[in-house]
């Protein structure tokens, strides 16, 4: 848990960085940017679309219940997929270089033995976002459930975090045993941060930052363990 304090304390100090500051804004701005755009293209057939999911309701006058829960879910899925667009954005394109601001401060004394460091962070993030748009797709009939709706997506978003970031923090310095050990010893922390972030991830224009701040938590949480696994190994770091 304290370790898990200490990354989130790190990562809001970073974010007052004007060089870090910028690499957390652009993506989530491209991905709102992109998504408002397709909504405004196909809204009407989205409707349609999500109008099909909601059960009929018996009761005649009552179609504008279905009508708005239609709406409700089509905004919930292009939140998602917003969501999802920032994070590939900021894991991708994004994270390398806050790892490089990141890891000249606060880590100058870990050494970088990755492999094929992009193409693993595209494979990772490609296919846990996979999993997740599809997850969030089953999700939707779902969030008309009362309380869902505070809970589902925390849940889901924090299963993202953690296995997009885990990953991508750590593939530029760890080899790869380092990050399956690293990986299976910090499960635990992983998901704590994991659920912190997505929690954070909720709260309204904090959310902007959120995948970037969940990019530099892992950062911190992950480089910290590693740097702690190999002094406790006798290893050069």
């Amino acid at each position: 848990m304290k370790d898990v304090f200490a990354a989130f304390a790190r990562s809001l100090r970073n974010l007052t960085r004007a060089d870090v500051l910028w690499q957390a804004l652009w993506p989530p701005l491209v991905a709102l940017g992109v998504w408002i755009f397709v909504a405004v293209a196909v809204w009407a057939h989205g409707v349609a679309l999500m109008a099909r999911i909601v059960p009929e309701l018996p009761w005649s006058g009552w179609e504008w219940v279905a009508h708005w829960a239609a709406i409700f879910l089509l905004l919930a899925a292009f939140a998602s997929l917003t969501y999802f667009t920032a994070i590939f954005l900021v894991a991708v394109f994004a994270l390398p270089r806050l790892i490089s601001l990141v890891a000249a401060s606060d880590y100058p004394d870990l050494g970088r033995h990755g492999e094929n460091v992009f193409w693993g962070s595209l494979g990772n993030t490609l296919g846990a976002g996979g999993i997740f748009v599809l997850g969030c797709l089953a999700m939707l009939p779902l969030l008309l459930i009362p309380g869902a709706l505070l809970v589902l997506p925390l849940l889901w978003g924090s299963w993202l975090n953690q296995r997009t970031f885990r990953f991508d923090a750590l593939a530029e310095h760890a080899t790869r045993l380092e990050l399956q050990q690293l990986v299976r010893e910090n499960r635990s922390r992983f998901y704590l941060a994991g659920l912190g972030t997505a929690a954070a991830a909720h709260v309204p224009l904090v959310n902007l930052l959120a995948p970037a701040f969940t990019a530099l938590v892992f950062v911190h949480l992950g480089l910290a363990a590693l740097r702690r696994q190999r002094q406790e190994g006798g290893i050069a770091l």
